[in-house]
């Protein structure tokens, strides 16, 4: 009896090159492989990546669209967990950025240093933004003591406290060289987010 022949017909190709890319954007970054390498990578021919890619930039937005999932999950969890407090909420979202990163680094890359838009595709925007909607929702209910002429808008508090989780992965959090901090990522994060949290007056100063 032949045996049967690698390629297409075996298993879920398209998962199976998905998989393939997130190991080379890990190894080589989300430009240093080629469509041809992920198809070895994934034990078929270059034709084959065809039938469900169009390119290398939509088989990574594929792979970005997936980390988002994963992403929004994980955030999901993290803000469910601080409940019933509105501050531990926030700052367990803020924590699970970090895990993400370290947990699915290709993934991460895919998603956040690809240059691939979260517009390239109507499933990725919607995930997306349901990943950032969390932090959006925890700053909402974070801000709800505020008297609303103080109140800034909860957007721009999720922006800001998004842009340091992103700053201190980039930064400290994937072993970047030469950047290596004297302090654990999750220590600048946490302190990071209550320097702004007690300059809100959400928090109070220490004594």
């Amino acid at each position: 009896m032949p045996t049967k022949k690698r390629g297409y017909h075996h298993g879920n190709l398209r998962q199976a090159l998905v998989d393939a890319a997130l190991i080379l954007i890990e190894e080589k970054g989300p430009t240093g492989f080629t469509l041809s390498e992920a198809a070895k990578q994934a034990g078929v021919t270059p034709a084959a990546v065809y039938r469900h890619f169009d390119g290398r930039e939509d088989l990574i937005a594929e792979a970005a669209r997936q980390g988002y999932e994963i992403f929004a999950d994980l955030m999901e969890h993290a803000y469910d967990k601080g409940k019933p407090s509105a501050l531990a909420s926030f700052e367990a979202t803020g924590r699970a950025y970090l895990a993400f990163s370290r947990r699915f680094p290709g993934h991460y890359i895919a998603m956040f240093e690809s240059g691939v838009s979260i517009n390239r595709s109507s499933d990725l925007a919607h995930v997306a933004n349901r990943a950032l909607g969390v932090l959006d929702m925890a700053a909402n209910e974070l801000l709800r003591d505020i008297p609303p002429e103080q109140r800034p808008p909860a957007r721009m508090v999720s922006a800001h406290i998004w842009a340091m989780c992103h700053g201190v992965v980039e930064l400290f959090g994937r072993g970047s060289p030469g950047t290596k901090s004297p302090f654990p990522p999750e220590d600048l994060l946490e302190t990071g987010i209550g320097v702004y949290l007690r300059g809100l007056g959400l928090i109070k100063a220490d004594s």
